[in-house]
């Protein structure tokens, strides 16, 4: 179990300030998404936590150690980073980018061990992407891709799984299918997740934990019944809108929603 917590923090791009005097930490074995208009410094956070971005001041510690001062290979071991720019895999098998997750572990490098093809094939049967082991990733559909990625992400074998808008592009069903298994990973292996996301109704739906930004700051964070209300909502987006109960899930539910005359 990895904890994570940022103390203070600023980033900049350029001489642009994003993110500015931000302390959170990370509920661990929990899904926490991050939500916000676009803009707000929500992917920069996550960058940012999973040192992809540097800092201009402040400080990011797992498990108690500045990430800063931690070797590239050891920051592989705890955290996995699923970007939501995905780098491009023509001519890659499914098996092939999978094995790509156990890099940190390996200490030859392409050499897998027996632990290696272990965490390999448990990662695909968890991910139900064992029968494409052998097709070329780019042959799969879009939600079949995403499950790949997540599935070199549980090959890396890290207690903590950072994913920025994976149901980007997705369809509903396999926008379903892929926020599923991420609960899933969570309540049975005890995974911690954090992700962004845009939609509100799939954020309250598979969260545990919401945080939500405004101008490069957390202006409000805790439990999906409280963060996901009518008034954030008006604060963070600048929308009127009117929130119900999900009858089946027993969340809360954006019914709908109007500018502010």
């Amino acid at each position: 179990m990895s904890d994570i917590r940022a103390q203070e923090i600023a980033v900049a791009y350029d001489k642009r300030l994003i993110i500015d005097d931000l302390t959170v930490e990370i509920p661990s074995q929990k899904v926490t998404t991050i939500i916000g208009a676009n803009g707000c410094g929500k992917s920069t956070l996550l960058k940012a936590l999973t040192r992809i971005q540097a800092l201009k001041e402040g400080q990011i510690y797992i498990d108690g150690e500045a990430i800063a001062k931690l070797p590239t290979k050891e920051i592989a071991k705890r955290i996995a980073l699923l970007p939501q720019v995905l780098e491009a895999t023509e001519g890659i098998t499914v098996y092939e980018l999978v094995s790509y997750g156990r890099f940190p572990h390996q200490r030859y490098l392409g050499t897998l061990n027996q632990e290696d093809r272990d965490k390999i094939h448990w990662a695909m049967e968890v991910t139900k992407v064992t029968e494409f082991a052998n097709s070329e990733v780019d042959s799969l559909s879009g939600g079949q891709r995403q499950r790949v990625w997540i599935a070199m992400a549980l090959a890396q074998d890290t207690d903590t799984i950072f994913l920025d808008e994976p149901t980007t592009y997705l369809d509903m069903n396999h926008q379903l299918e892929v926020l599923e298994l991420l609960q899933r990973l969570n309540r049975e292996s005890g995974k911690t997740i954090i992700m962004v996301l845009h939609d509100l109704n799939l954020s309250a739906r598979f969260s545990d934990h919401l945080i939500a930004m405004k101008s490069g700051s957390i202006r409000y964070q805790g439990s999906v019944e409280e963060v996901m209300t009518a008034e954030v909502i008006r604060d963070i987006f600048k929308i009127d809108a009117q929130i119900t109960t999900d009858p089946i899930h027993k969340r809360p539910i954006l019914l709908t929603y109007q500018l502010i005359s």
